[in-house]
């Protein structure tokens, strides 16, 4: 099993977004990044657990979890000129980009703030603290993850 932050803009699509869809589950389109995108393509499994962070908010930080439903398959927004993802270089016989399924678990009692991640010396290493990590995808390490629900108090959804 593999653990994962995934970043979502919470006014484009929040945790609170994903637990309203129907079964709490949705793709997760329009990652345009050649090294989030191998991740999601090579290394995402079904059943890989996801901190689910909400970025470009302030404080960004990390609201809940998720769990990765279905291996990546083909990002069809790719295709659509009407969709904002739309990739003119991208073709259904041969994918550029891909996407995945979640599903959302848990939501937050606390919500952790981006200054609390990185004022928690036990999450050294942490990518999402390191300063110039952009990546709306990034995997994380067991022992991080696990500290994450601690301070998080995660509560079903």
């Amino acid at each position: 099993m593999n653990y994962w932050l995934m970043k979502s803009e919470p006014d484009t699509f929040s945790f609170d977004d994903l637990v309203a869809m129907p079964k709490m589950t949705d793709h997760w389109d329009g990652i345009r990044n050649y090294q989030a995108r191998n991740f999601m393509r090579d290394q995402f499994k079904t059943g890989d657990k996801v901190l689910f962070y909400h970025s470009n908010t302030k404080p960004p930080g990390i609201i809940g979890t998720a769990v990765v439903t279905s291996a990546a398959y083909p990002d069809h927004t790719a295709f659509d000129k009407k969709q904002k993802y739309f990739d003119p270089k991208s073709d259904p016989e041969n994918p550029r980009w891909f996407m995945v399924d979640v599903q959302a678990k848990a939501k937050f009692k606390n919500y952790i703030g981006l200054p609390e991640l990185k004022a928690n010396e036990d999450l050294d290493g942490m990518l999402v603290i390191k300063k110039g990590q952009r990546l709306s995808i990034q995997p994380v390490e067991k022992q991080h993850f696990d500290l994450i629900l601690k301070l998080g108090k995660p509560k079903k959804v």
